[in-house]
C-alpha cells in the first residue's frame, strides 16, 4: 500500500530568511509573501531554526514602553531556560536571535501521514522538508497536507480493491463490494476468516484520503479462538495480522 509523500504536496519556492538578516526584513517577508513563518538557513541551506508570527509579536511585546512609569522596586528576573529564551529574543535583532531552534523537520521521503502526526504532535502548522543531505527542498503546510482528502473517491476505491483485497488478501477483484461516498469507505461481503475481515478494514483505513470505514463484512470462521499452529495465513496479510 503506497501512501503519497510530502515532496508530492510541498511548496520548493521557499521564502527563508539566514541568521543575519535583520529583524525588520524578516518582518517584511512575511508581510510580502503573506506567510505566518518561515525556516531559517545557514551557507549550506541547512535549517537551523525556525521563525513564525508569534516570535515577532512576542518580541515586540516584551519592549518595554517608552512611557511606562519604571518601578520603584526591580522584579526578580526568572532564572529559567524558557525566560532566559524569551529575555533574550526581547533584544533580538536578527533572524538568528530571533528563531526557534532546534527545527522541527520532515524528509520529502515521509509519508502525508507521517508530516501530519508530526504537526500535531509538535503543536507547528508548517514544516521545512528535507531532502537526502538534510539540506532545505520544500515547506509543507497544514492545507498542503489536507490535500489528500480531494483525493476522488473512484480513484479510493481502485485502490482499496488493488491494494488491499486483491494484493494483501488474494481476494478475487470482485468478492468483495468496495463503494466510497465522500471519502467514506463501506465494505460489504462474505469473507472466509474474522481475521480477513480485521486485516480489510486496518489497511483501509490507511489509504490516503479515507475519511472513515464502515464494516460490513461478515465471515465464517471465527480464527481468532484457533491455536497457532490451526491458522492458515498466507502473503502479505501474515505481518498486517500480528500489528491488529
Amino acid at each position: 500500500m503506497k501512501h503519497n509523500k510530502v515532496g508530492s504536496v510541498m511548496t520548493t519556492d521557499v521564502v527563508r530568511a539566514e541568521y543575519g538578516t535583520p529583524f525588520k526584513e524578516v518582518a517584511r517577508r512575511l508581510a510580502d509573501h503573506r506567510i505566518s513563518g518561515l525556516p531559517v538557513v545557514d551557507e549550506d541551506d541547512k535549517v537551523i531554526g525556525v521563525i513564525s508570527e508569534t516570535d515577532l509579536v512576542m518580541r515586540q511585546a516584551a519592549t518595554p514602553d517608552p512611557y511606562e512609569q519604571p518601578r520603584r522596586r526591580p522584579r526578580l528576573v526568572a532564572l529559567t531556560r524558557s525566560a532566559r529564551r524569551q529575555a533574550a529574543k526581547a533584544k533580538a535583532r536578527t533572524a538568528g536571535q530571533l528563531m526557534t531552534e532546534p527545527p522541527v523537520t520532515v524528509h520529502a521521503d515521509d509519508t502525508i501521514v507521517e508530516a501530519a502526526r508530526t504537526m500535531a504532535q509538535r503543536h507547528v502548522e508548517r514544516l521545512p522538508v528535507l531532502d537526502e543531505a538534510e539540506r532545505l527542498v520544500g515547506i509543507v503546510t497544514r492545507r498542503d497536507l489536507l490535500q489528500v482528502f480531494l483525493r476522488p473517491d473512484s480513484e479510493i476505491g481502485r485502490e482499496v480493491v488493488e491494494e488491499v483485497l486483491v494484493g494483501a488478501l488474494w481476494l478475487a477483484p470482485r468478492g468483495i463490494d468496495v463503494s466510497v461516498t465522500e471519502g467514506v469507505v463501506t465494505l460489504a461481503g462474505h469473507m472466509e476468516r474474522k481475521s480477513e475481515t480485521e486485516i480489510a478494514v486496518s489497511m483501509t483505513r490507511q489509504i490516503d484520503g479515507v475519511v472513515a470505514v464502515v464494516d460490513q463484512l461478515t465471515y465464517r470462521l471465527d480464527d481468532a479462538r484457533l491455536q497457532p499452529d490451526e491458522q492458515a495465513l498466507h502473503g502479505v496479510a501474515d505481518d498486517w495480522l500480528r500489528r491488529l
